[in-house]
């Protein structure tokens, strides 16, 4: 029977404004950069303990990005602050030019991810930042499952040296990742193992993809979770074991179904060993106003379309 300790809920964001924190103690060379959205990022402790390394840059996103790039040129580790929506879509081209074609050491922190973002509607909501991110070369890129998890990749986007993309989000979700878990980027965590499929996801659709293994279980269908909290680099060992003995995979993103996860997994089948798969992501469209409960019900990016998705992708083996 499946048993996941849970250690509480709270949100993601959280998560970082903890490991910044942590960072800003342990790390004279970090600095803080927001756009006017502190409190959202919960950045605050990191502005109080250390104003003179925290700069407020306003509605002001490029210009934030480019503040950040140069100061690395001074041997600073620099974090930008901001929602996922403005930390990619609208500032693309200085990341392209200054941060990644340059290799520049940019932390890139980004909250309020994907639909569950929820009430600020679709024009809020990025759904395909991980794509725009994952194909720019030298971008590492990485979207941690609880709070726990987001606490830990933070300290460890500041000791890799190059760019790094961090995606989290808004909403409270079950803390199921130990505080003293080791996150090592690039390599997989195992949540579940299982023989007869093989669930694959990064983000919120973690904990819904362990959702679904429960119920699947009692259908009979043993499942093996994957927390895929690297896009970039891809643990493409983790995906081939796996699938060597599930002969089948189910990927579950909170994503645009083009540019996540899910196409990334793909690329590994089938330049290695194809095998069925399945996508749980957004299928081609902008999202809505709405809980995050009420979106991710509407896009299908819930519970049970994991397990509608387990359950097709078995017929196909």
């Amino acid at each position: 029977m499946i048993e996941i300790e849970v250690f509480g809920n709270k949100d993601t964001r959280s998560g970082f404004g903890e490991g910044l924190a942590e960072l800003g103690k342990s790390n004279p060379d970090v600095v803080a950069l927001c756009a006017d959205l502190t409190g959202s990022l919960k950045m605050n402790a990191f502005q109080d303990a250390h104003p003179e390394r925290f700069f407020q840059t306003g509605i002001a996103e490029a210009n934030m990005i480019s503040l950040a790039a140069g100061m690395t040129i001074g041997g600073k580790i620099p974090f930008t602050g901001t929602f996922a929506n403005f930390a990619t879509g609208r500032v693309y081209d200085q990341i392209r030019q200054s941060v990644a074609y340059s290799n520049k050491n940019v932390k890139i922190a980004a909250s309020h991810a994907g639909l569950t973002l929820g009430e600020d509607g679709a024009t809020h909501q990025i759904l395909e930042d991980i794509g725009l991110m994952k194909m720019l070369p030298n971008m590492t890129v990485i979207v941690p499952a609880d709070f726990n998890q987001t606490k830990q990749a933070t300290i460890a986007s500041a000791a890799h040296v190059g760019p790094v993309y961090l995606r989290f989000g808004r909403p409270s979700v079950p803390i199921f990742v130990k505080d003293d878990a080791d996150f090592v980027i690039g390599k997989a965590d195992t949540i579940i193992e299982g023989t007869d499929v093989t669930i694959i996801a990064c983000g919120h659709l973690v904990w819904k993809s362990i959702e679904a293994a429960k119920q699947l279980e009692a259908k009979g269908i043993s499942c093996e979770v994957i927390n895929m909290h690297t896009i970039k680099p891809l643990d493409v060992q983790a995906i081939l074991k796996s699938v060597a003995k599930t002969k089948c995979i189910v990927t579950a993103e909170e994503h645009m179904i083009a540019g996540g996860l899910g196409e990334s997994v793909a690329q590994v089948l089938v330049t290695n060993t194809p095998y069925p798969q399945e996508f749980v992501a957004v299928n081609d469209t902008f999202g809505e106003s709405g809980t995050p409960d009420q979106l991710m019900a509407k896009y299908h990016i819930d519970t049970p379309d994991v397990v509608a998705a387990v359950e097709k992708v078995l017929t196909r083996k």
